[in-house]
């Protein structure tokens, strides 16, 4: 019964991590949840090691330890939102293990992502008001909300065709790019910069940046590092989509 219980606690802690880390948690917050569901499972002297591209976990009346390897990694608060929801409920004992784990499983396969039309009108509005905000510049508002839009609609596109890291930023910054050229070229628009700063907004890896400089800060460097090195890595892929345009037109 004890092993039983044990491998339960070691699924459902380990892919309540993995789901955290997946869309976009620091690693403090996830050690912390996995922490909480062993201890309320009944093993209060488990052992983490969390970075972003895995997880491993010993509880405490088992000697072996095992892994749980992660190599997708997106941007879903509400994912970590309804994780954190569980572990709490779970601690209130208003659920058992077995439904914390199936309700995980029902998590992790059915994702209330918001329609695409909605995180494009989002992205739109993103571009457009820091465009505002940023370079003070109403007139270029509407231009810098349209060509926004296309460029996430490009960078979502191709995450959808193609798992290539930093291809989708750097094709949707292409993008960007020479809309914003052609707009000023053809007087649909009045100040090329000023478009192109607003309408890479909605790319811009400000969240795992956010992360990198938080989990630094709490000590855990190895997630830290890599995380700002992939943010680095999306901020040149997209700053070379805009530097190619510009230099090819």
């Amino acid at each position: 019964m004890t092993t039983s219980k044990g491998n339960l606690t070691l699924k459902t802690a380990l892919q309540a991590g993995r789901i955290m880390i997946e869309n976009g948690s620091e690693v403090s917050r996830v050690e912390d949840t996995i922490n909480r569901i062993a201890q309320n499972a009944g093993f209060p002297n488990s052992k983490v090691y969390v970075t972003i591209t895995g997880i491993m976990m010993s509880i405490s009346d088992r000697g072996e330890a095992q892994i749980e390897p992660i190599s997708t990694r997106t941007l879903d608060l509400e994912k970590i939102a309804q994780v954190n929801d569980l572990s709490r409920k779970f601690a209130a004992e208003a659920i058992d293990l077995e439904a914390f784990s199936d309700q995980l499983d029902y998590l992790e396969h059915h994702s209330a992502y918001f329609p695409v039309w909605v995180q494009a009108l989002s992205a739109a509005l993103v571009s457009g008001t820091l465009e505002v905000v940023f370079r003070a510049n109403p007139p270029d508002f509407w231009i810098t909300c349209i060509i926004g839009m296309v460029g996430w609609l490009v960078y979502f596109g191709i995450n959808q065709l193609v798992k290539v890291r930093f291809l989708s930023e750097f094709l949707g910054s292409v993008a960007i790019g020479l809309l914003a050229i052609l707009a000023v070229k053809y007087q649909f628009g009045h100040s090329m910069d000023d478009i192109i700063i607003g309408s890479v907004m909605p790319l811009v890896p400000g969240v795992p940046l956010t992360n990198a400089v938080r989990d630094i800060l709490a000590g855990d460097l190895v997630s830290g590092i890599a995380r700002g090195v992939e943010a680095l890595m999306s901020a040149i892929a997209i700053g070379s989509g805009i530097a190619m345009m510009l230099q090819i037109l």
